[in-house]
């Protein structure tokens, strides 16, 4: 056991945070990688692979995990070192999947220390994990093996996953980068899923935007500056399911109100135009995908579209009613659309008749918007070397970057918890 890990004077570091997905494609939990950021180069990147006591013991102490886990699991990746800390114990137990990385050897002392930490609460993952006959016992004792699907021949996989599902294990396909492959791994037998397929849309001719998705589209352009609360009676009344969900959000946000709702204009007036345009706005999501709050696409689209607006206030100093800082928010929001919609990008810009700054973003990721939304996707990708390249061109601190992840997250677990409140 190793005591009093020292830590780094204001290390700075990098989060990122990638879902990981269930069979129906909601969100299980996140893999946490924290990477320092003290050199930049690809080379050094790649020699901190493997994060540091060091960075997690800051990470700890500088915010908690439940900021930016929620209620879901968070896969940490263990090293060595860490494993035999007693720094794990200031994990949130129950939340907490310990992934033991590859290059660890799964000897006696770390089989007990992974039977210790079992006793404790904590759930234990083998990472990048190739089947041998051999590790069996640890087969029997942890809760997750982690399968590099890139790495490992398609022909010996089906045997793979079989051999493993003797044991009572869940299986995770890591790497996961399209439909076909998921649905390939579905069959063998995996349960839980890594990788960015949901994300790409498949599109097969040109497929139509359904009708409540063009009532939010039509909604989106009608709140905006100028708004006509008549016209937005309009859209609300054509179409109920909408009124609906109106009225329920009018309950979520304002508990307690005394007043009754007498018609949609006095439920539109109370709400206000910012909490009806930031509503629209994820509703596209939310009422589109059936996987609703754990929708891994609205989860995304949500952190960007934050994410964006809070680096755009730090670049600007404007409000965040202004109209550049709402219109980075739009971008960020809307830059999933293709693939919940399954529809090319090029459709999406013309249907909303958008400006040309969100229109360069959206489809070339030009001009400062598209800067901001090429960072927030570099930062999924846990690409963290081009991060650094767009923080100095877009003069973003690491500090300013870090607050603006963490507020997004804790945003995102406002609105899921607000919308199970009213549901």
């Amino acid at each position: 056991m190793v005591y009093g890990m020292a830590m780094e004077p204001e290390l700075k570091f990098f989060i990122g945070r990638q879902p990981i997905l269930d069979v129906k494609q909601q969100i299980f939990g996140y893999e946490l990688l924290f990477r320092a950021a003290s050199h930049h180069t690809t080379a050094q990147f790649e020699s901190q692979a493997q994060a540091s006591a060091s960075v997690i013991s800051s990470a700890l102490s500088d915010f908690g995990l439940q900021d930016v886990l929620g209620d879901k699991f968070g896969f940490l990746n263990i090293t060595a070192g860490v494993l035999h800390s007693e720094m794990l114990e200031l994990l949130p137990i129950e939340q907490s999947v310990l992934e033991i990385l590859e290059n660890i050897d799964l000897d006696d002392n770390v089989r007990l220390r992974c039977s210790e930490l079992k006793s404790m609460g904590f759930k234990i993952a083998l990472d990048d994990h190739v089947y041998a006959p051999e590790h069996s016992a640890f087969y029997k004792m942890v809760d997750i093996i982690k399968v590099d699907i890139m790495a490992t021949n398609p022909l010996e996989l089906p045997a793979i996953a079989a051999n493993l599902r003797k044991y009572p294990v869940q299986l995770l396909a890591e790497r996961v980068e399209t439909v076909e492959v998921f649905n390939q791994c579905l069959e063998y037998g995996f349960e839980l899923f890594q990788g960015y397929f949901f994300e790409r849309p498949v599109i097969i001719g040109q497929k139509r935007i359904d009708p409540s998705g063009i009532a939010m589209m039509k909604l989106l352009q009608q709140l905006n500056e100028d708004w006509d609360i008549d016209e937005v009676e309009d859209t609300f009344r054509e179409n109920p399911s909408l009124t609906f969900n109106l009225l329920k959000l009018v309950n979520s946000v304002m508990i307690g109100l005394r007043e009754k709702i007498k018609n949609i204009r006095h439920a539109i007036m109370i709400l206000g135009i910012n909490h009806l345009r930031r509503w629209v706005q994820l509703a596209l999501f939310a009422g589109k995908d059936d996987r609703g709050l754990n929708s891994p696409l609205l989860e995304m689209a949500a952190v960007r579209g934050r994410l964006m607006e809070l680096l755009m206030m730090q670049r600007t100093g404007q409000s965040r009613t202004s109209d550049l800082v709402e219109t980075a928010f739009l971008t960020g929001i809307l830059s999933l659309l293709d693939a919940l919609y399954e529809t090319p990008m090029e459709h999406v810009v013309e249907s909303l008749n958008l400006s040309e700054d969100m229109a360069d973003a959206l489809l070339r990721r030009e001009g400062q918007l598209g800067q901001l939304l090429e960072l927030a996707e570099k930062l999924e990708k846990t690409d963290f070397v081009t991060v650094q390249k767009l923080l100095d061109s877009l003069s973003i601190s690491l500090d300013q970057l870090l607050a603006a992840q963490l507020d997004a997250f804790n945003w995102r677990n406002s609105i899921v918890q607000g919308q199970r409140r009213s549901s």
